[in-house]
């Protein structure tokens, strides 16, 4: 006979033990089935109730995103105050723009084209942009551009020291291909000595290379170009050609992380004291030598870059008389005359004054009236501590890559001489939306300066004509002077790229 007996309670339910009289392992075996089935029947219940919950969850949170915002969109108390923290913080975050990587273009390559560039940072820029330009028109592979290491700075740095590469190569891919060498093949027949190399033909139209150069790619597979600057000419040239010009100038040469990063915190710490101004100083030791120009030297140093100007065998000119070309403008302005400048223009002397330059050849001496005229003088070198610069010393063209950078972004730019810095950088600016750069007539300030200095003016008619002369010499709108048979002395392209110019109707001058 059977009989059931209560034992325990769990959850509200009561829980039994069959017993028997006689059948002990039967009984026994029953008690294990029903145990294993009602741990069944709670591990389905649960399982079941966990799935249908995590359902409920995932069709509450879709509803939520889709009309949450539309119901509670009148409802002040709900989440007013959480959407304006919430926006004030993502106002707060910079906006990383995607970068979106161009499609390659698709082309018969017609050979390759290696590239050697001489000059200073920024006349290797322009010829930089030339060759890739060139390279996409004649349907070559671009080499990676070599800098130039022998020049007087003997800057050791190579294209990836400055700039950076991968963007370089990446951002064109829709233009033109660029490879950061040869195939192996190749390079080792470059490696042996088997390559054409020559300089092309200044001031050059793309029909030049056309005519001339891709022929002998197509020959020899591989042509080395070994002198690259003002080798395409400023006018003449289809818009596309111009317009390529530019965006290599403006958007694919980038400057290294390192090199931008040490920028923005120059930018940052002169912004910290409001405007500020780039003067480039254009008076270091290898200008002077070069142009011959000794205007305030004392014998000694006259004699020095002399020697100078004579050691070197591509500076063609060794005789120059020093008063005669300082008369004709052709010299940069020495510190004593910028300070008079740059009062008689009302700059302010409490604003902070960049020299973007290197060392200034006399020093202190040479410097001491532009500073007591404008006690705020400051270089990348006092703005930083040495171990800052100390992975720049020995590279010029970094150094200058710095300058480069500040002088940008400064409220003025003011050069002191027309030298490739400055006419790139005045390019870019106007580029940027016409940002004030102030273009010295040194021809007529010297002058100035000296019937000022000999009191054949007053201060007060000195200072009206040169705030008067130079009103329409502040980087604004204006046409490129062309002249077809003597394009060394037109406007060079990169001083001012106008087909590459945002401009309004009516706003070019022909000044």
């Amino acid at each position: 006979m059977c009989s059931v007996e209560g034992i325990g309670k769990k959850g509200g339910m009561r829980i039994g033990v069959i017993k028997g009289g006689g059948g002990g392992a039967s009984g026994g075996e029953r008690v294990d089935k029903l145990k294993k089935s009602s741990r069944m029947k709670v591990w389905i219940i649960r399982a079941t109730t966990s799935v249908l919950l995590w359902t409920c969850i995932v069709q509450l949170t879709t509803l939520g995103e889709t009309w949450g915002p539309r119901v509670l969109k009148g409802c002040p108390s709900c989440f007013s105050h959480q959407d304006s923290s919430v926006s004030a913080i993502e106002d707060k975050l910079p906006s990383v723009p995607a970068r979106v990587i161009p499609p390659k273009r698709v082309y018969k390559n017609n050979g390759f084209l290696m590239v050697s560039c001489n000059g200073g940072l920024n006349q290797m820029r322009a010829a930089i942009c030339d060759m890739v330009t060139i390279a996409r028109y004649l349907n070559v592979t671009l080499i990676v551009p070599e800098l130039d290491k022998t020049s007087f700075w003997a800057d050791p740095s190579e294209f990836q020291d400055i700039f950076d590469v991968n963007h370089f190569i990446t951002s064109l891919r829709d233009e033109v291909r660029i490879l950061k060498e040869l195939p192996p093949r190749l390079k080792r027949r470059v490696e042996m000595g088997f390559v054409y190399s020559m300089p092309p033909i200044s001031w050059s139209d793309i029909s030049y290379y056309h005519n001339q150069i891709l022929p002998l790619i197509r020959k020899y597979k591989v042509v080395h170009l070994n002198r690259t600057d003002a080798r395409l000419a400023n006018n003449g040239q289809s818009l596309d050609v111009q317009k390529l010009r530019c965006r290599v100038n403006f958007n694919a040469l980038r400057f290294t992380p390192q090199i931008e990063e040490l920028g923005k915190r120059v930018i940052k710490l002169l912004r910290q004291n409001g405007p500020f101004i780039v003067l480039h100083l254009r008076y270091e030791m290898d200008m002077l030598a070069f142009s011959g120009c000794t205007q305030g030297c004392n014998n000694d140093e006259v004699e020095e870059l002399t020697r100078m100007r004579y050691a070197y065998p591509w500076w063609k000119e060794k005789i120059i008389n020093s008063d005669l070309k300082r008369k004709d403008g052709l010299c940069p302005l020495t510190p004593e005359e910028t300070a008079l400048i740059l009062r008689a223009l009302d700059i302010d002397k409490n604003y902070h004054i960049y020299i973007a330059a290197g060392e200034i050849y006399g020093g202190d001496r040479r410097m001491a009236s532009l500073a007591a005229a404008y006690p705020k003088l400051v270089r990348k070198e006092t703005l930083l501590g040495p171990s800052d610069l100390g992975f720049f010393q020995n590279h010029s063209s970094q150094m200058a890559a710095l300058d480069y950078l500040v002088s940008l972004e400064s409220d003025i730019f003011i050069p002191t001489y027309d030298g490739n810095m400055a006419k790139v950088v005045q390019g870019h600016r106007r580029y940027l939306g016409f940002k004030q750069t102030i273009l010295l007539d040194r021809r007529l300030l010297v002058d100035l300066i000296d019937q000022y200095n000999n009191g054949s003016l007053s201060w007060i008619q000195f200072s009206d004509t040169v705030k008067e002369t130079h009103e329409r010499r502040r980087g604004q709108p204006s046409k490129r002077l062309v002249i077809p048979d003597r394009p060394k002395e037109e406007d060079y392209f990169y001083a001012n790229p106008e087909e590459c110019l945002q401009q309004r109707d009516g706003q070019l001058s022909s000044t």
